[in-house]
């Protein structure tokens, strides 16, 4: 969605919305560009009404005794007949793998300088929003548990072939049989394997020891590279395009891997400034050294103060490579060239070159790079008062300053714990007062709260913990306290931070060592509808918030034809704040 928010209630929904779990944030699409939405006829399966909900079938939920809603709060909660609730239509079969945001039918009528036409493009009008039920894949199956997850997927939860053929010399994803797709962690610079790419990785980069945490990999075809940082306890936040290697996003997903779909196309990427420890490109096919540098620039907004910057591809190694890559040799040694000065005129410093590889270094604050630039005749620092207002701004090219310090050994910004101590410190941007009213009181208060509250979601829904989801949504994710809270179990977070939320905390977040994007979400009926786009079936939902609130969101969710039920929060029978349970087995 591309609009802000601007009527009360949907902002109000925005922070009942916690957490949406098991989700198809990459969905891919394929699908015709005209659509067709039939109307709900006799065959149809009957709705399901809200307060009819009964778990007593599964053996993976287990629900606190039913809300007796009238004599907590004296307030009557009608019960609408189910004939005369206005359901929402489901969308066509085709619709399955339907983004909004990245829609085919939109692509010929965009440029295609720079690959805009594969950006996000949300739509703004309301006539031009689908509102119907997305329906799940045929013959979907549950996928299978974390980390079987990681190396096996069925096929008709992502029916995409093309991969398998196009890729199929360097094991990206394999079919097996009719029904399996296994992923064996080959890609195109690593024929011998990622762990074995990821080896010679760990002689240069410290994996190993705590100071990395947040990767960021461009171009993650299926999201091995990510895959193979778990053993590391490094969490990567992978992209990739929507292009010819079809579903590259959701393949990572499926694989219970964090990943969006995106690209280094105009605009600045939904990440704050100074976010990951580690940026990784194997062979992306990023033209780094055009446009006067503009991508790599943005690399180095979003990479923390010493953090690291590992390449592989075309132009490294090209002595070696050019033949196989069918390029020139002059004009890869001419690319090395360019790219070598465009590092250095971002102050970075290059410290090996093994094989495949090359890896550089950011500067840990910009003290030396200051008077280096201008010698230099470098781009010069933006003067963007807010690095991390990101949200459909477009790139410029000039380099995004670091926060002063006071002493060359100094860290920009402040520097980290190392994992795990990092999760529960409190972060740099709190202890320096960066955003007003947040404190290291009100951020150590957070986390008990949070603690407390993943203590009773264990009691109301005890498959969130069981292994039953790998992938889980935080729509309004504050500083992060439910991540924190849930780091002991098989589980991650996508952290979701609204671009005009009165405090920006995702800076925050990435230095507590979690992760997330910047979202803007509408009203509250196209809220929902999202959330049920990419929720996987058997997924769950909990919303939490005043009473009066979560009736509104209840009638919309009878609507949509999915079991739910009314609990009481932690905070007891006679506190205003409920919780609403969501099933997802349309």
């Amino acid at each position: 969605m591309a609009n802000p928010l601007k009527k009360p209630l949907a902002k109000l929904l925005l922070a009942a919305i916690l957490v949406s779990l098991s989700y198809l944030l990459g969905s891919n699409t394929n699908y015709p560009n005209n659509y067709s939405i039939p109307e709900r006829g006799r065959g149809s399966p009957p709705p399901l009404q809200c307060l009819q909900l009964n778990f007593s079938s599964s053996s993976h939920v287990r629900i606190s005794p039913p809300l007796h809603f009238e004599p907590s709060h004296r307030l009557h909660f009608p019960q609408e007949p189910q004939q005369n609730l206005q359901f929402f239509k489901r969308c066509p079969q085709n619709f399955t793998n339907y983004m909004p945001c990245h829609d085919p039918s939109l692509e010929n009528n965009l440029s295609e300088e720079r690959f805009f036409y594969r950006e996000r493009h949300c739509p703004k009008a309301d006539e031009e929003r689908v509102k119907c039920l997305v329906p799940k894949p045929a013959g979907y199956q549950r996928p299978f548990p974390w980390p079987k997850s990681k190396e096996l997927a069925w096929f008709k939860n992502v029916p995409f072939k093309k991969l398998t053929v196009f890729k199929k010399s360097q094991n990206w994803v394999r079919l097996q049989g009719d029904d399996l797709l296994v992923f064996p962690g080959g890609g195109t610079s690593f024929p011998k394997g990622v762990n074995s790419y990821v080896d010679l990785i760990k002689r240069v980069v410290p994996l190993k020891s705590g100071k990395i945490r947040t990767a960021l990999d461009v171009g993650c075809g299926v999201a091995s590279f990510g895959a193979a940082l778990m053993d590391y306890n490094i969490l990567t936040m992978s992209f990739a395009p929507l292009d010819v290697h079809e579903a590259q996003v959701q393949f990572a997903l499926e694989r219970g891997l964090p990943a969006m779909v995106g690209l280094l196309s105009t605009y600045q990427l939904p990440y704050p400034s100074r976010s990951f420890d580690v940026a990784h490109c194997s062979r992306c096919l990023v033209p780094w050294t055009s446009y006067d540098g503009l991508y790599l620039m943005e690399i180095d907004r979003v990479l923390r103060p010493g953090g690291y910057w590992v390449v592989s591809g075309p132009p490294i190694s090209w002595k070696t490579s050019y033949r196989g890559w069918e390029r020139d040799a002059k004009d890869l040694q001419k690319e090395q060239i360019s790219l070598e000065n465009l590092a250095t005129r971002l102050c970075w410093k290059k410290i090996a070159e093994r094989g495949p590889i090359a890896v550089w270094r950011k500067p840990t604050n910009h003290l030396h790079c200051i008077q280096k630039l201008k010698a230099l005749k470098s781009p010069t620092f933006c003067v963007k008062s807010d690095p991390d207002a990101v949200w459909y701004t477009k790139m410029e090219p000039c380099v995004t300053p670091l926060p002063m310090v006071n002493e060359i050994k100094d860290v920009a910004g402040g520097a980290l714990e190392k994992w795990p101590k990092r999760l529960n410190t409190a972060p740099p941007r709190i202890r320096s007062g960066f955003i007003e009213g947040i404190t290291v009181k009100s951020f150590n208060e957070d986390n008990q709260l949070w603690k407390k509250r993943v203590s009773h979601y264990r009691i109301i829904l005890e498959s969130l913990f069981s292994g039953k989801f790998r992938n889980i949504m935080d729509m309004n994710a504050g500083l992060g306290g439910f991540a924190a809270a849930l780091a002991k179990y098989p589980v991650w977070v996508m952290n979701a931070v609204p671009f005009d939320a009165k405090h920006n905390t995702l800076g925050i977040l990435y230095e507590r060592g979690l992760i997330g994007t910047y979202i803007d979400w509408c009203d509250i009926v196209y809220i929902l509808l999202e959330m049920h786009r990419i929720l996987r079936p058997e997924g769950a939902i909990i919303i939490r918030d005043h009473v009066d609130i979560i009736v509104k969101v209840k009638g919309i969710i009878d609507r949509m034809r999915l079991n739910c039920q009314l609990l009481h929060s932690d905070g007891g029978r006679f506190h205003p704040e409920k919780i609403l349970l969501v099933h997802n087995s349309l």
